[in-house]
């Protein structure tokens, strides 16, 4: 068990190019199922009223990144899985969170808004923070140097799998909103099944590395997942956002799009241990806090509690 905990930063987990292709493609499919659901009123009226996701966007991006580099600091994981934290960190919200947000009664069109924005705010904001949180651990950092990370191929990756579809999505959405209306709901559902199956699939084809740090990671996931959800709820309560805004920008800010941050560890870190096993718990923890999150909610109208 020692002898595990001292080489899993040296652990790559097995893919072949085709599995990082499928991966890389249906990550696409993912974003362009969520853009179906978007056009450019849901912008507008985020501009109508813009302190709900500007908290959202201000917990997601600033403050999440920056409370998760502190919590490695205390936990002291091994490099990877502390490099893997900060990059779920770093990412956007997921599109499972608009479904938990309608679930938990909150604002599902401000839920959507946040999501879109998020995405399109990662094309930046997921490289910088990672790039700043990463290089201020003194344990992580090293890791960052030793690959080389260009922020530009990074930049280009998540333009790519983010960005692009996020557009064509739209288009659809606007130019053939009947097609949309039909597809939309498959589309959504398919996607995260398959993603589901592939990351349970990659578990199982590396399942000897996964039980050597199981107990770790299940326990630094749980408490990284709820400090996101502190957070989110945090900064909504605080700024005095009113409860189905408040739920919105919880479950944002506590649900992430752990499937961009495996489709960067495959492609940048070459599917370094710590990092994917991170990751990939993650994209099955963050299902289950969801439902928990959401059926708690739903059992408290919004009319009867202040948040």
């Amino acid at each position: 068990m020692m002898l595990a905990a001292q080489t899993i930063d040296q652990v790559q987990l097995n893919f072949d190019q085709s599995s990082l292709l499928f991966l890389n493609v249906l990550i696409g499919l993912m974003m362009l199922g969520m853009a179906l659901d978007l056009d450019l009123g849901d912008f507008k009226r985020l501009l109508r009223q813009p302190k709900p996701p500007a908290i959202g966007l201000a917990a997601q991006f600033l403050l999440l990144p920056a409370f998760t580099f502190l919590l490695t600091m205390i936990l002291q994981p091994r490099p990877s899985i502390a490099l893997g934290m900060i990059l779920v960190a770093s990412c956007p919200g997921g599109n499972l969170s608009n479904v938990m947000t309608y679930l938990a009664g909150g604002n599902a069109p401000l839920s959507v808004g946040m999501t879109a924005v998020s995405t399109a705010a990662a094309i930046v904001m997921t490289p910088l923070n990672l790039a700043i949180w990463g290089s201020l651990n003194p344990h992580t950092s090293p890791i960052l140097h030793s690959v080389s990370l260009s922020p530009f191929d990074l930049f280009t990756t998540i333009v790519l799998i983010l960005g692009v579809p996020l557009v064509v999505g739209m288009l659809v959405a606007h130019r053939f909103p009947n097609l949309a209306e039909r597809v939309r709901r498959p589309f959504k559902t398919g996607s995260v099944v398959v993603f589901m199956g592939f990351v349970l699939m990659a578990l199982a084809n590396n399942w000897d590395h996964f039980v050597h740090y199981v107990g770790f990671v299940v326990f630094a996931v749980l408490i990284h997942n709820a400090l996101a959800f502190a957070i989110g709820y945090s900064a909504a309560r605080g700024t005095g956002l009113v409860a189905r805004d408040v739920r919105a920008v919880t479950i944002e800010v506590g649900l992430q799009n752990s499937a961009l941050a495996l489709i960067l560890i495959f492609d940048f870190f070459n599917g370094l241990g710590g990092m994917a096993i991170i990751a990939a718990w993650w994209g099955i923890w963050h299902i289950i806090a969801g439902l928990v999150v959401a059926g708690f909610w739903s059992r408290r109208p919004v009319e009867m509690v202040a948040a």
